[in-house]
């Protein structure tokens, strides 16, 4: 029986581009990547320092197109199908980046982490999101690979993560309940006070963990929880473990800058939550029809059309969010002050 699973699975696989990447190759693709992220921290960002607004889109924009450019790779490497399905895995989660910035807005803040020492911070994060990231990804194809009944499971996941995104209740991000933290501090010694962008420094002659430790491990916990639902989304359009971790390494290089541009900026994108519900719930229905029908019916949603659907519910998304503020913005100049913040009514 798992055997047949087992050969199914690795049936459906190949209708994923499928390639053979040489140790070699991998080390080169991570050497740029840690070249990029050498070259952002100790060049780019040598000196602590606030980052502004406009500094902070110049350098998104440029993250985005490195990781577009990496497509054109991908397509005279592997051909049109691996690059499809890197840009296809790199906008669902650029686009789920964006619920992940605004949770980090929410921890910096709390902490109250003086401007100058945030990217800094974030970098570090960045660094212990991509070892998770990769964990996951390598963790989640082989489990595909080898029970095809995973298909099932992370298209569930998919639907219920959708269904908590667009409708459920907003969750908000309290320190004080992460058990994680808890943890930590109860076996490494910290202290409230800032030093520079340290993670540790000394007081009293003993070594203790700066609020910026706490800052770290709240990040990564978080994204952890994020990982959850972006994974399996990933995997709903790509299986191939090069295409997912190579779009998730360069959907979260840019993460940084990102969080500079759109931080403060959450009322602006209002509906982003029920466009990022309708794109897990298309990704998750994807999933499960790759376990319900292709085999049944052999029929298989090709990577141009979800690239369409993605790239469309998010365009959509996008213009609703910001008619709805312009029109919120009419309203207070036309005398209407108390313009309802979601939908423009008085």
């Amino acid at each position: 029986m798992l055997a047949q699973a087992s050969s199914e699975a690795v049936s459906r696989a190949g209708r994923f581009a499928s390639f053979d990447v040489q140790p070699w190759q991998w080390a080169l693709f991570l050497a740029l990547v840690a070249g990029l992220l050498v070259a952002d921290l100790l060049v780019v960002h040598r000196d602590a320092r606030p980052i502004s607004f406009r500094e902070a889109a110049v350098e998104s924009a440029v993250w985005i197109g490195l990781g577009l450019s990496f497509a054109l790779v991908v397509l005279w490497w592997q051909g049109g199908q691996a690059a499809g399905e890197y840009v296809t895995g790199y906008l669902i989660e650029e686009s789920l980046s964006i619920d992940n910035v605004f949770v980090w807005a929410v921890i910096l803040s709390w902490f109250a982490v003086p401007a100058a020492y945030q990217f800094r911070t974030l970098f570090w994060g960045i660094f212990g999101a991509l070892v998770l990231r990769a964990a996951f990804i390598f963790a989640g194809v082989a489990l595909i690979n080898r029970f095809d009944v995973m298909l099932l499971i992370f298209g569930f996941v998919l639907i219920y993560s959708a269904w908590k995104i667009a409708f459920g209740a907003d969750e908000s991000v309290d320190p004080d309940r992460s058990l994680a933290l808890r943890a930590v501090r109860r076996v490494v010694p910290s202290t409230t006070s800032y030093d520079g962008h340290k993670l540790f420094t000394r007081e009293n002659a003993r070594r203790v963990a700066t609020p910026l430790f706490a800052v770290l491990i709240m990040i990564e916990t978080t994204d952890l929880v994020f990982a959850v639902d972006s994974i399996p989304a990933i995997l709903a359009v790509a299986r191939e473990q090069f295409i997912v971790f190579s779009s998730n390494a360069f959907a979260i290089l840019g993460l940084r800058s990102l969080y500079f541009c759109v931080n403060g900026m959450q009322d602006r994108f209002r509906y982003l939550n029920v466009g990022l519900g309708v794109v897990l719930a298309f990704v998750g229905v994807k999933m499960l029809g790759g376990f319900f029908f292709e085999e049944w019916f052999r029929a298989h949603v090709p990577t141009w059309s979800s690239l369409a659907v993605i790239t469309a519910v998010l365009a959509v998304t996008v213009a609703l969010s910001l008619r709805a503020d312009r029109r919120d913005e009419q309203a207070r100049a036309a005398g209407h002050p108390h313009a309802d913040p979601v939908d423009g009514r008085t």
